[in-house]
């Protein structure tokens, strides 16, 4: 059975939004449930031609994490690098509705290619399922969907692959550190100490799995009103900067409150291509200079830890 069919199998057939379908009841899977210190080896190669693999994670709901994740995308790409993004949150997916993205198209029986966004090649979930179905797996069997999206998804050649994480530090996350190779992660949170609670545990997850964390984004960070160039700090003040600092991660950027943010992200127009020039698209290409440069310096360190070393303290 070709990996199109799988995923329909596990989703059905996508009918009009209109009219849903019923859910059919979720089977036990075979996939093998990873445990920490146990190796898992993909199958498949789709990740040959890909240089770094970044998650992007923030340990909670609610902060913005995929809409970052995407214009961290575009905005590395701005850079003339290519890019890709795998939706990671298998219950909640959000990339396809950032992108109004089609569906992959099949090649041969086991690869897909994925679609396109403003040529940041795009997978999720969401393309194989209706927009009001909810996805009712096992964690086993989203961990096979999460391998068969990083091993037989067409990537390509790609300098970066972006996940996009889902809530929590469960069977996703660790499934992911076990089946690639990450080069880091960024973590991203809004000020206030109730977000920042969550993301800690998320640091205490990427130090278990031994994958370096490449710094703090905090999103929602101020709003400046139409009749004021004032910034309102709503959700209090500078806890990004807090957590970076006590991490002794540099803090990537502080994007502001926008509501243009949201409604262009409703419409499937992300705020790199919508509002290249505005104060949230400057934040997000200096986070992404940011990154590939503490990447690239890991890189050339060899093997990857002394480039860790220098990005965590300079």
């Amino acid at each position: 059975m070709s990996l199109f069919k799988k995923v329909q199998s596990l989703f059905g057939s996508a009918p009009d939004v209109s009219s849903p379908a019923p859910q059919k009841p979720v089977a036990s899977s075979d996939a093998e449930t990873p445990v920490p210190g146990k190796k898992v080896e993909p199958q498949g190669g789709g990740l040959e031609g890909v240089r770094h693999i970044v998650a992007v994670g923030s340990g909670k709901g609610g902060v913005g994490k995929s809409t970052i994740t995407l214009n961290l995308a575009l905005a590395l790409a701005a850079q003339g690098l290519k890019v890709g993004v795998l939706d990671a949150d298998v219950y909640g997916p959000s990339q396809q509705h950032l992108t109004n993205a089609p569906r992959p198209e099949l090649s041969g029986e086991d690869r897909l290619i994925p679609p396109e966004y403003e040529g940041v090649k795009i997978i999720s979930v969401a393309m194989f399922s209706n927009v009001n179905q909810a996805q009712v797996l096992r964690g086993p069997m989203a961990t096979q969907l999460l391998r068969q999206f990083l091993t037989q998804v067409n990537w390509g050649d790609l300098d970066y692959l972006l996940i996009d994480l889902p809530p929590g530090t469960g069977d996703i996350q660790l499934s992911l550190a076990q089946m690639a190779p990450l080069s880091g992660a960024v973590l991203i949170t809004t000020p206030q100490e109730m977000s920042i609670i969550d993301v800690r545990k998320a640091v205490s997850m990427f130090k278990t799995l031994n994958v370096p964390m490449l710094g703090v984004i905090e999103n929602m960070s101020y709003f400046i009103c139409d009749s004021c160039d004032k910034k309102h700090y709503i959700f209090r003040k500078g806890g990004g900067a807090r957590l970076a600092a006590e991490l002794g991660l540099p803090l990537l950027a502080e994007i502001p409150l926008d509501p243009r943010v949201v409604e262009t992200s409703d419409e499937g127009k992300a705020v790199m291509v919508s509002m290249p020039s505005s104060d949230a698209a400057r934040e997000f290409t200096k986070a992404a200079k940011t990154i590939s440069d503490g990447l690239a310096l890991q890189q050339k360190s060899g093997d990857g830890g002394l480039g860790y070393f220098l990005l965590e303290w300079k």
